[in-house]
């Protein structure tokens, strides 16, 4: 078959070595992971990619995206079928299937998962929300800078709304490949840990659903198939995607 992909960058790498170990063709399309922090414009820019396929040029679209904050919601095909993995986001795609992802939210809550990919993207400014708001303050926001800029009292209190988010964590695991560990990321992530005081720990990636994905068939279980004039829409149980009824 030949496909098109239109993915998040930070599953680049991971994407690539699947599509490169593909019987299928599949040519490339990959965007900001920065659309993940404003979910509408997401959807629509990922649909004005959908949108600019050339019509009977491809057998599928493949959509490199989970749910993530409803990224998926609302996209349609138009003239060429979409392809979607069942995942709740990302990390799903790096464990291999949707059920290894519940089995490790459950039995370890409370963990953030980092991945070569989005350590990489995180180092041009598309981080969580202490990078963002760190860029409105100026970018260095070491407490030492801000007690100089806004004064103690007031330093402290923005570095405790900064790193707020991170109190709902207690441990990172950083999930690799046997092509990913010979970059850096790894240990970026133990520090990030030991920053933090998470515990951390490395878990091996699992390459199965994107694989599958790359390669077809694409079995009901795993993969939702969103013929043309179709919409997705979550369905709010074990499926997670579905195809909105028609009227």
């Amino acid at each position: 078959m030949f496909l098109k992909l239109i993915a998040c960058e930070v599953a680049f790498r991971e994407m690539c070595y699947c599509a490169a170990r593909s019987i299928n063709q599949i040519e490339h399309e990959f965007l900001s992971q920065g659309y993940h922090d404003n979910p509408n414009v997401g959807v629509q820019r990922i649909q004005e990619r959908i949108n600019a396929v050339e019509a009977n040029r491809y057998d599928g679209i493949l959509i490199g995206y989970g749910l993530c904050n409803n990224m998926l919601n609302g996209l349609h095909a138009t003239h060429t079928q979409l392809i979607v993995p069942r995942a709740h986001d990302c990390i799903t795609f790096f464990l291999g299937a949707k059920e290894t992802y519940h089995q490790h939210f459950h039995a370890n809550p409370g963990t953030y998962y980092y991945t070569a990919g989005w350590l990489e993207h995180r180092q041009r400014g598309n981080e969580r929300p202490e990078r963002r708001q760190g860029a409105a303050l100026g970018g260095d926001t070491s407490l030492e800078t801000l007690i100089k800029k806004y004064g103690e009292e007031n330093a402290r209190f923005l570095m405790d709304t900064l790193w707020d988010w991170t109190s709902h964590y207690t441990r990172g695991v950083y999930i690799d490949f046997d092509f990913t560990t010979h970059l850096p990321y790894k240990k970026e992530a133990q520090e990030i840990c030991e920053k933090r005081g998470w515990k951390f720990e490395e878990q091996q990636g699992d390459l199965t659903l994107l694989q599958n994905w790359m390669d077809g068939p694409w079995p009901e279980k795993d993969f939702l198939i969103i013929p043309p004039g179709q919409t997705i829409r979550p369905s709010y149980d074990e499926q997670i995607i579905q195809i909105e009824p028609l009227p």
